[in-house]
């Protein structure tokens, strides 16, 4: 073995080197495992001798077949033939003789002139290069009768059918060699579809049909067939194609993973029959290998869970069937190593404006680094437009502008570590020709300028470049270049032509051209411009099936040469009237070759352009005819999908008139079931866009083609398209449902993807259906309303936000596709924990007195909880809004009210409320009072307009005392006249008796009383309680009022009893509110008397 290589090298110059003969296998190991090569099998090359035989001469009638065998030794490898005579020259071959595959020489008829002794038959071995022949063979052909002409037959293969195994990637080659007079021809089709075009070939005179690169499709029925004028016969050979292992997605790949993390080294291939897979730990089986918990092997998969350190491993992979077998070797390194950027610090990234910008940010570290940018400040990261983040950590700018320009932070962290890396971006202005150069006309002689002004980012170094024809300027000192100027010197004819500015910058660049034309001197004072005249005499010549010359002769140029001729064509078939660009050609030129398509009725016009314009059309040239032909394209935009669960729509762009070639255009339709069917069904439909299979399996994937058909001919091979028959409802709910509160108002639901054969269709997506059974507070009533929340794609978990707390919620999930929702899984069910509960309900204020006043409220709506108590806080506000001292008062939770005592007089209070649970306080109502002043009227005053004062007020007021004085004493007088006085002790204690409210049966006056009407005037303004309270002033006109105790009848008539104060009144009055003095209450007396 060489050093520091794994080449072996044997030396057999001294032995035999059959004794090496044999498979050989490489090992390579190192402490991190160890790997094998694949199994490599040395033989010798063998070119055995030909054996001694005598060949007798073979002698033949005219007109019959012959067959020379040649019969070669067996060799490693096999030898090439081939025939030759004594001069060694190749023997001429034909349709009527030819060497077959296993190298014998056949004559369907042999004739006179195939009479020779010099057929001699060759071997020659490749790798020993030597050649060997075969002893010369003798032939004769005789004519002494002649033989009659006879139907063709077989003399390779024999019998009606025949098969042949070939396996997938090889050659196929099928042979069929037939006698008969005269000579039949040979010809190949395949049975159940067509001959793939491109790979097929035929060699022998039609005998050999030959397909390369074979695939699955390739198997099937082929069949040739021998003719002749007396008729044909057939031979089909049945080809199977079987494979030998092969990678669908390439062999495994590398792993590197990082202790406690997953991965999965996936060996995935196909084979014809299905290979079988084993696998192998540094080149020892794996089920003989150390037992390892973090490893699990399920057929093509290994999968690692929570790795641990120095479980490093080389894992080989052998795929095998009974025609071959693959092996592969993978590295799964099991590495700690912190982040790592390789991308070079400080490294300056110019782009131009408007361009995209690519940032690279190349990392390595285990586990993977994740990467994330910021730019200058770090104020936030950037993943949102106008941001693109790649997997590999590039950061792109899809549109960069000059804001985008910065410093550009990478940072790449993983749990050992965090590494960093600035990078810079310099967004430039772009390179712009502000003012191109300019068509010029000049005479000989004299000088011409093209200007060429350019602005450009003043950080970038220009160039300046200037082209004539697209080539380099003339090597002439005629031709001064500036920095923004062309100038020609004494120009001359052959000055003539494109000159072209290109302004380079090292990011990019920008061109433009302008023409120059010389023109003799003439004393002419001006050159009028205009546009070209028609083209005349267009001439067709050179038919052709598919192209035509077409000439004309230029009209007059108008001082302005023809830049271009436009050739423009009319379809008077299919299209008449409409005219269409055909092609363009140099104004130097004056014919042209059009190619043309098949079946299209021609006729051409042609116009000219120049600086000016263009001309007018040239008239029609005449009518030039295509003959029809098969299709030379096929539909495009095929595709298939489903409307029911058991069809398959297919659907194609139709090809126009002009592509159809010839009449009759028809479409062939075909499909297959894909990787299931290896046979093409077709039909074959009218010029239509679409076709409808029925029958179809539910969502199943089917190879489509769609080919071109007329009268003349197919088109050429169809490419085959996807697509996929029609959808059905799923009819399998997810498994494994599992649900995880994360607070109160938040949980994750988890699910097992439902089977993709299970979902009978596209996967869309999973609904997850949730409702709120109840609050688990036993006060709170039932709820029933479904949400839905929906995850599109693969997914296997999802969040259900905004719930509520302290709520009982039921679920279930269900997938859906294209076609709708399959089966909801069990209804589950999961309680939300506490949360901090709502606003209360109400909040009013009650009973306000002077120095206290009474709260009364609602507990929350939503409870969120079990509530634990209220918290009540309050704080003056004087007249300028300024809040004072804020107290605060805990209350249990059983309480709806409170009474605050020890307030201030005639003050405005704000008060907040809020509940509690476990979790906390919720928000606060508020609300405000105002406690009641010290003065009864000026109570009165701050809340109703103050009339008291007006002077027909007071005028009123004293009129109806001056009334009720005077009933009053008519009363009285009335009264001692009836002999009866029930408080004549009453009345004699008064020195100055004051007037009492009279009882409604007998006149009588009720005892005094210090109590008011609680029913104030229409339109006074009250307390927010409705009551005013009472001052201690004697001096009122209350005491005229109503006592305490009085009440009314229905018809509105006052019933009183004349007493004494009682203990019941006055504890009344301890109880209840009063309004406050008021002249208005004289008036409600006199109402109820009255």
């Amino acid at each position: 073995m060489r050093p520091r290589s794994g080449t072996l090298v044997v030396d057999i110059s001294g032995e035999k080197a059959e004794h090496y003969e044999g498979v050989y296998q490489c090992t390579a190991r190192n402490e991190h495992g160890t790997a094998v090569s694949n199994n490599i099998v040395i033989r010798q090359s063998r070119s055995p001798l030909w054996s001694k035989e005598r060949n007798e001469p073979i002698v033949v009638q005219e007109g019959v077949s012959l067959v020379l065998q040649c019969r070669p030794p067996a060799g490693l490898p096999p030898p090439i033939i081939f025939w030759m005579d004594n001069n060694f020259q190749r023997l001429p071959q034909s349709n009527r003789v030819s060497q077959a595959l296993n190298g014998d020489l056949y004559f369907s008829n042999v004739l006179k002139e195939d009479s020779r002794n010099d057929y001699i038959c060759y071997a020659r071995f490749p790798h020993t290069q030597t050649i060997q022949q075969k002893q010369p063979i003798t032939v004769r052909v005789l004519n002494q009768a002649p033989v009659d002409e006879r139907k063709p037959s077989f003399l390779i293969p024999s019998g009606p059918s025949s098969s042949k195994m070939v396996l997938r990637g090889q050659v196929l080659e099928m042979e069929c060699i037939a006698e008969g007079l005269p000579t039949p021809d040979i010809s190949w089709t395949k049975v159940s579809g067509e001959l793939p075009a491109k790979r097929t070939s035929f060699l022998h005179y039609h005998k050999t049909l030959r397909i390369v690169n074979v695939s699955e499709s390739d198997s099937g029925d082929y069949r040739c067939t021998a003719g002749n004028r007396l008729g044909s016969v057939h031979h089909t050979i049945r080809v199977a194609v079987k494979a030998a292992p092969y990678w669908i997605s390439g062999p495994p790949k590398n792993l590197v993973l990082a202790p406690r993390e997953t991965g999965l080294l996936i060996c995935r291939a196909s084979g014809t029959p299905k290979p079988t897979i084993t696998w192998a730990m540094n080149g020892i089986p794996i089920e003989n290998s150390p037992k390892d918990l973090s490893r699990k092997v399920e057929d093509d998969t290994v999968m690692f869970t929570d790795v641990q350190s120095g479980s490093s491993a080389v894992y080989q992979c052998n795929v095998s069937n009974e025609y071959g077998y693959l092996l592969s070797n993978a590295f799964v390194n099991v590495l700690s190593e912190p982040p790592r950027v390789l991308t070079p610090a400080n490294k300056v990234y110019q782009v131009i404006r408007n361009h995209q910008a690519l940032i690279d940010c190349s990392s390595f570290g285990s586990p993977i680094p994740k990467i994330t940018w910021f730019k200058d400040s770090r104020s936030s990261t950037l993943d949102g437009d106008p941001y693109i983040l790649h997997d590999n950590g590039t950061l792109e700018v899809h549109v960069a502008q000059a804001r985008n320009s910065g410093k550009y932070i990478c940072v790449a962290r993983n749990t050992l570590g965090i590494y960093e890396n600035h990078v810079y971006l310099e967004v430039k202005e772009p390179t712009r020709i502000l003012k191109q150069p300019e068509y010029k006309v000049v005479q000989r002689g004299r000088s011409v300028e093209f200007e060429c002004k350019v602005k450009h980012d003043p950080s970038l170094i220009p160039t300046m470049t200037w082209l004539k024809d697209n080539g380099e300027l003339p090597d002439d000192e005629r031709f001064i270049v500036d920095s923004d100027s062309l100038t020609i010197a004494d120009v001359v004819e052959s000055d003539e032509g494109v000159y072209t500015c290109i302004m380079n910058t090292t990011l990019d660049h920008d061109s433009a051209s302008a023409e120059l034309t010389v023109v003799e001197a003439t004393p002419t004072p001006a050159v009028a411009y205009d546009r070209p005249d028609a083209p005349t005499d267009l001439e067709l010549t050179d038919q052709r099936e598919k192209s035509v010359q077409l000439t004309w002769t230029p009209g007059d140029e108008h001082n302005s040469p023809i830049q271009k001729f436009l050739i423009q064509y009319e379809d008077s078939l299919h299209h008449r009237g409409h005219w269409h660009n055909l092609t363009e050609v140099p104004g130097t030129k004056t014919t042209a070759r059009l190619k043309l398509s098949p079946y299209v009725h021609y006729t051409f016009r042609v116009l000219a352009l120049n600086a000016v314009g263009l001309s007018h059309p040239s008239f029609p040239s005449r009518m030039y005819k295509t003959n029809p032909s098969g299709p030379d394209e096929n539909p495009t935009g095929v595709e298939g999908f489903g409307t029911e669960h058991d069809n398959l729509v297919i659907t194609w762009k139709p090809l126009s008139g002009l592509q159809s070639n010839g009449p009759g255009l028809q479409y062939k339709v075909m499909w297959r079931q894909k990787e299931v069917e290896k046979d093409w069904t077709s039909v074959t439909v009218a010029n239509v866009s679409k076709f409808v299979v029925s029958g179809t399996p539910t969502f199943v994937p089917y190879e489509l083609r769609v080919q071109a058909v007329n009268e003349y001919g197919v088109g050429p091979e169809p490419a085959i398209a996807h697509g996929h028959s029609g959808e059905d409802l799923p009819v399998a709910a997810p498994d494994n449902v599992q649900v995880l509160v994360l607070n109160s108002s938040l949980a994750e639901v988890h699910w097992d993807p439902v089977p993709p054969k299970a979902i009978r269709g596209r996967l869309k997506g999973y609904k997850v259906y949730y409702w709120r059974e109840r609050s688990l507070h036993k006060h709170n009533p039932h709820h029933v309303e479904k949400q839905i929340l929906t995850f599109s794609g693969n997914h296997s978990h999802g969040m259900l936000p905004g719930l509520h707390p302290f709520s009982l919620y039921s679920f279930n999930i269900r997938v859906y596709n294209g076609k709708g929702e399959g089966p909801a899984s069990p209804s589950q069910q999961f309680e939300t924990p506490e949360g901090v509960p709502g606003i209360p309900s109400s909040l009013t204020v009650t009973n306000p007195n002077l120095d206290s006043l009474t709260l009364e409220w609602a507990p929350p709506h939503d409870r969120n909880g079990r509530l634990t108590g209220y918290t009540l806080k309050y704080q003056p506000v004087n007249n300028s809004n300024e809040l004072g001292p804020v107290k605060e008062v805990a209350l249990p939770a059983n309480e709806t009210s409170v009474t605050l005592l020890n307030l201030k007089y005639s003050t405005r209070y704000k008060f907040y409320l809020n509940a509690k649970t476990v979790r906390g306080a919720g928000p606060a109502i508020s609300q405000e009072a105002v406690t009641i002043m010290d003065e009864g009227k000026l109570a009165v005053a701050s809340r109703q307009v103050d009339i008291a004062t007006q002077g027909w007020f007071i005028g009123l007021m004293c009129a109806i005392a001056l009334l009720i004085l005077i009933l009053l004493i008519i009363c009285f007088i009335q009264r001692n006249k009836g002999g009866k006085y029930p408080v004549k002790e009453k009345e004699d204690a008064h020195t100055d008796p004051e007037f009492q409210p009279m009882k409604d049966d007998d006149c009588t006056f009720g005892e005094y009383s210090d109590n008011e009407d609680h029913k104030p005037l229409k339109g006074s303004r009250t307390p927010s309680n409705g009551t005013v309270k009472r001052d201690d002033s004697d001096d009122s006109l209350v005491d005229y009022g109503e006592g305490g105790d009085g009440q009314f009848n229905e018809d509105g008539s006052f019933i009183g009893q004349y007493s004494g104060k009682s203990a019941s009144r006055e504890t009344a009055e301890g109880h209840e509110s009063s309004e406050a003095p008021s002249p208005i209450n004289a008036m409600n007396s006199l109402n109820s008397f009255v």
